[in-house]
């Protein structure tokens, strides 16, 4: 029996020490690298009787009873790094599991800071648009402040920014200056919001005032107009002083809007849906509305808040299309398809910011606060009426007086309103 290895045939026992080498006599054994070589083995032990036989995993870390350390355990032996492979199966080690609660923290936080910062912007960019025209520290003599806040309401029929062909498309007419086309006032509260309509032919004394631009005071003389003309007379502040003066109601803020804003808003919104009661053709405001669900476009919306010639109740008719069709409009804006479409959101707040003239007091949360409770009329949450009308005199409508008082006393008081208007 020969101490060569089976399956070794004659050939290769040569004066080689197996194939490739050049010297007559076995090479000396070539030490591994990071392998430290115990004590020689005794003849006959090992595969090749010269090679020390590897020390078993006694310790489970690949160290024998004396301490000697194989390399399997880290890879050392070829030459591999703790990311060689190992004694754990042969596969590269593991990376440690990803920290899912430290990322969403983060993806949190970085959300967060970029609300934060548009939130931020979009405020000063959205206060900064804000027409801050009128000056309600002209108006004199004015009623106590009572509980809630109440705000003025005015469309305008002001042409300003619209070309002949604007003109013509939305039946505005080419009249000169501006007047009023409609007002109410919202009363915003604890108790719901209540949206009073004043009919501009309400018949109306004009107190003393202070002019806005001359600074002159002008006496009373009891003269009895209609109340659209106190606007034409002496702008917002004298509107303003008459209707204090009429109702005794402190009106808090001012708001006021003309023709061509009204349609802008209504269009960057997508338009409007309505609920139309009856068929309306009416030359004059160009409205040509079939009953029914249907949306209305700028130019649609605008000749239905002006129409009274179609109507029966003529001008107490078209204040109450005037209030169903602004909650609708607020509904309209307040959905989450415009409030979290940043492509309709801000052109709809442009549109809307760019057109509205306010009082110098007006701020961003005052006009979210009238958005909202507008929104809240036409949800169910408050009161839409007309000013209580007694009677006419000479054209003009004449206020209920008895009602009147009644009403303003329970919204100085943020009471429910339990008055009924025509």
């Amino acid at each position: 029996m020969t101490d060569w290895p089976e399956a070794w045939s004659d050939e290769n026992r040569g004066g080689r020490y197996g194939r490739g080498s050049a010297s007559a006599h076995p090479e000396s054994a070539r030490a591994m690298r990071q392998v430290r070589r115990g004590p020689a083995a005794h003849p006959g032990q090992g595969v090749y009787g010269g090679v020390p036989q590897q020390p078993s995993y006694v310790d489970g870390r690949g160290h024998g009873p004396d301490g000697y350390d194989s390399g399997y355990n880290t890879g050392q032996v070829y030459g591999g790094g703790p990311g060689g492979r190992g004694g754990d199966g042969g596969y590269a080690a593991q990376r440690p599991a990803p920290n899912w609660g430290r990322r969403i923290k983060r993806t949190a936080l970085t959300l967060v800071t970029v609300l934060v910062v548009a939130s931020v912007a979009t405020y000063f960019w959205a206060d900064s648009k804000l027409n801050r025209e009128v000056d309600l520290s002209k108006v004199i003599e004015r009623p106590e402040k009572g509980e809630g806040t109440n705000y003025l309401i005015v469309g305008s029929d002001s042409r300003e920014g619209l070309s002949d062909e604007d003109k013509k498309n939305l039946h505005t007419g080419s009249a000169d200056g501006k007047r009023t086309d409609s007002m109410m006032i919202l009363h915003t509260g604890s108790n719901g919001p209540t949206l009073i309509s004043l009919p501009r032919d309400s018949n109306v004394e004009i107190p003393s005032f202070v002019g806005s631009d001359s600074g002159k005071t002008y006496p009373g003389t009891g003269r009895q107009v209609k109340l659209n003309a106190a606007y034409a007379e002496d702008g917002p502040e004298l509107l303003v002083r008459t209707v204090e003066f009429n109702t005794g109601l402190h009106i808090d803020h001012y708001v006021e809007i003309g023709f061509a804003g009204f349609a802008n808003i209504v269009d960057a919104a997508g338009g409007v849906e309505m609920d139309i009661p009856q068929d309306i053709k009416d030359t004059k405001s160009g409205a040509d509305l079939k009953k029914g669900k249907q949306t209305l476009n700028g130019e649609q919306a605008l000749a239905f808040v002006r129409t009274r010639y179609a109507l029966a109740g003529s001008d107490l008719d078209r204040t109450k299309n005037q209030q169903k069709f602004l909650s609708a409009l607020a509904n309209q804006v307040a959905t989450p398809s415009t409030v979290l479409n940043p492509f309709r959101l801000y052109p709809t707040m442009g549109a809307g910011l760019d057109s509205l003239i306010v009082d110098k007091e007006m701020g961003l949360f005052d006009l979210a606060d009238m958005f909202w409770s507008m929104k809240g009329v036409s949800g169910g949450d408050g009161t839409s009426m007309n000013m209580p009308i007694s009677g006419s005199s000479g054209g003009n409508l004449v206020w209920d007086k008895a009602k009147v008082k009644q009403l303003v006393n329970q919204l100085n008081n943020d009471e429910k309103v339990t008055v009924k208007g025509d």
